[in-house]
């Protein structure tokens, strides 16, 4: 069969834009059908999604707008970009589940409209004067965007055929992430032609964004019904250790690249003292550099392994602590800028090769199994509904990473009046990290697993 069959007519709007027959393993389907229904939901996915991580990251460019005359010192604007990292994680685990429970498109053009509320309050309040509760509690609204990215990946996974997931996968988490050097460049933009105070243009600039966005997604992205949430694989993955080597890997890597993503602009200020325009000039570079190298990590582990590619990937970030805080001692700008983005590019690689594992120790244990006399395609599907459950729950833990460390910036200036406390704390976890690695993943044996044996859908997420 290669149409796309409805079960109730179009116009019946319980059910509008349902696809209840979707086969994208069938390569007839696929070909005549499926592949233009999967790329035309994966194109506005992917809208969806960097607008959505754009909202999240907005306080880090806000920050930089508020000067003297708003009377809020480092410490709190560091609180500021926390908030929205924290709710950001807790909310990517609901979010996962609701494609299944509303339907894709459905969820897409909620999720995008929920972005309106952040940002049109931090429209209406973003002005000196305003009390600093009011700026705590919209900028924890903002944390809705990092949501975002679970039910994006969720629901274009289901629309691709193994073969093809990797890819789609990829281009979709990379989609979302580049909208976190956008959103910084727009707010270059802004104080390069018409100064720092007029921090609203940036929001002003995404509320239609944000409008026509949803519409596109109603318009053309649709619902699968073929769509399930395994609340029996999520459970199994809670009860599994790896699951927590995971997401403890994951705290240092994709917690490092969204945490620095807020924090790298406000260093600059406090520590360096750079104007507003001065420091947009430089901030999206690292975050531009991380989301560009994330497939090349992932890339590298398909080839090498992934616990290796993060153990040298950790190793390399604790090296390039190590020179951001001589360059804080020296007080060299350049060597500084210099560390700062060789951690974007080493937390960026870390991204793609942590996501390696996931797969390949599931993998590890369904041939265990299959070795003990459990039917091979049984240990096989295990091992695939396990690493989608982990994916989800190390997504959610690692944007915690992000509160974390601008918690532990908050605390170093609070006290220090420098961060040089706070990358030192850094250089610990990531030396954690390669000690966790190498403990649990390469004293006993290697990574081996075979390009049948992987799903492509796990190999660059």
């Amino acid at each position: 069969m290669s149409t796309i069959e409805m079960t109730v007519p179009a116009q019946s709007a319980p059910r509008r834009r349902w696809i209840d027959h979707w086969e994208p393993e069938d390569p007839e389907f696929w070909e005549k059908t499926g592949k233009r229904v999967a790329n035309r939901n994966l194109w506005f996915s992917i809208l969806a999604e960097h607008i959505g991580f754009s909202i999240w990251t907005v306080w880090s460019v806000l920050v930089l707008f508020m000067g003297p005359a708003y009377g809020i010192d480092a410490a709190g604007k560091f609180l500021l970009v926390s908030l929205p990292s924290l709710i950001g994680g807790l909310m990517r685990i609901p979010y996962t589940m609701a494609p299944a429970r509303f339907g894709g498109r459905n969820w897409t053009i909620v999720s995008v409209l929920l972005l309106l509320v952040p940002t049109t309050l931090a429209l209406i309040v973003m002005h000196p004067g305003t009390s600093y509760l009011t700026f705590v509690i919209v900028a924890a609204l903002g944390g809705v965007g990092g949501g975002n990215f679970a039910s994006s990946m969720v629901n274009i996974n289901a629309f691709f055929p193994e073969r093809r997931k990797g890819w789609a996968l990829g281009i979709n988490a990379g989609g979302g992430n580049i909208g976190v050097p956008v959103m910084q460049l727009l707010g270059l933009a802004v104080i390069a032609t018409v100064g720092a105070a007029y921090p609203r243009l940036v929001l002003v600039i995404y509320i239609p964004l944000i409008v026509i966005t949803a519409v596109c997604a109603a318009r053309y992205m649709d619902n699968l019904s073929s769509i399930s949430n395994d609340t029996g694989a999520l459970r199994e993955a809670v009860r599994e250790v790896q699951t927590w080597v995971v997401a403890f890997l994951y705290i240092g890597s994709f917690g490092s690249f969204i945490g620095y993503s807020f924090a790298f602009g406000l260093v600059l200020q406090t520590q360096f003292g750079r104007t507003p325009l001065q420091t947009a000039s430089v901030v999206f570079l690292g975050p531009l550099i991380g989301s560009l190298v994330r497939p090349i990590g992932g890339r590298i582990a398909d080839r090498r392994g992934g616990a290796k590619v993060s153990l040298l990937t950790f190793f390399g970030m604790a090296l390039a602590t190590g020179v951001v805080v001589l360059a804080s001692e020296q007080k060299s700008l350049s060597l500084f800028v210099a560390g700062f983005l060789a951690l974007f590019v080493f937390s960026g690689m870390g991204n793609g090769s942590n996501y390696k594992m996931i797969p390949s120790t599931f993998n590890a244990k369904a041939q265990a199994a299959i070795a003990a006399g459990e039917p091979r395609q049984s240990a096989l599907m295990r091992a695939r509904r396990c690493s989608g459950a982990v994916i989800g729950i190390a997504g959610s833990i690692g944007a915690m990473g992000g509160l974390l460390i601008n918690v532990a910036f908050r605390q170093s200036f609070l006290t220090t009046k420098s961060g040089i406390p706070a990358f030192w704390s850094f250089l610990l976890f990531y030396a954690a990290c390669v000690l966790v690695i190498y403990l649990v993943h390469l004293r006993r044996a290697p990574e081996r697993v075979t390009s049948e044996q992987l799903s492509p859908a796990h190999a660059q997420v």
